[in-house]
């Protein structure tokens, strides 16, 4: 189900002119993958920030790319607890698992406006059965997420909440500066403490307090959503280790 708030885009970007693929960190398509993407790319859709996109329980038909802007997926137990799981950036897929298990099991709301890309349901088998290497990028997709949940469940399971906060910062700016979102070693981050203490399991009062540990570090600085790396390698030991690692030229869809 998408929601009712969906804003078509009016114009719909060609895949040949898509500002992703300039992107160094994403791999090159070969002309009749680019042309299969094009035909199996049906609409875009925006979402203002705050739009709850794809609901748990809910059945799409369509799976979605983040062509711009930050979202993210999250659990909402039933006397109202939200647990993030995982924050989408451009580039990133989101829907598959309604697509491929009929139901989402989780829900994606928008951090910032969002532009998705739309691939019907319908014509995924397609892509797998004409373009092996693209199912293989949809596989490694699906398979990236799963790494980096794992490495979500440790922060959650093991990490103190200083090494929580400090990896997941850590993460999201290494992600953002992968995508050229940076500059100077800065970037509007869009998260609040709230995200922060949903995304960690951690009270926004213990939130808060941590990140003032933090803070005191000078590692990092942040006012007013601008987020700025001081010390990534101060930050990466407050975190106890790195950021998993990706592959040079990552698949997208």
């Amino acid at each position: 189900m998408i929601a009712v708030n969906a804003k078509p885009n009016g114009y719909v970007t060609p895949c040949q002119q898509c500002p992703l693929r300039r992107l160094p960190c994403l791999r090159e398509f070969a002309p009749d993958e680019l042309e299969f993407v094009q035909r199996f790319k049906s609409d875009e859709l925006h979402f203002e920030a705050g739009a709850t996109f794809l609901r748990e329980g809910s059945k799409s038909d369509h799976l979605f790319t983040v062509l711009s802007g930050w979202a993210f997926r999250y659990k909402v137990l039933d006397d109202g607890r939200r647990q993030i799981l995982n924050f989408a950036l451009p580039a990133d897929m989101v829907g598959l698992q309604g697509a491929v298990m009929d139901e989402m099991e989780h829900s994606v709301e928008a951090l910032t406006p969002v532009r998705l890309c739309v691939f019907p349901r319908a014509r995924l088998y397609e892509l797998y059965s004409q373009f092996p290497t693209l199912a293989f990028d949809v596989t490694w997709l699906a398979a990236r997420e799963e790494q980096l949940i794992d490495e979500h469940l440790v922060s959650v399971g093991r990490r103190t909440a200083l090494e929580r906060v400090a990896y997941l910062l850590l993460f999201l700016y290494d992600r953002a500066d992968e995508l050229k979102l940076t500059k100077d070693g800065k970037i509007q981050l869009p998260i609040t403490q709230q995200h922060l203490a949903d995304a960690l399991g951690l009270s926004l009062v213990h939130t808060n307090k941590t990140l003032k540990r933090l803070l005191v570090t000078k590692s990092i600085r942040w006012q007013a959503r601008t987020f700025e790396m001081l010390d990534r390698a101060a930050l990466a030991d407050l975190a106890g280790g790195d950021t998993p690692p990706t592959r040079k030229r990552r698949p997208f869809i």
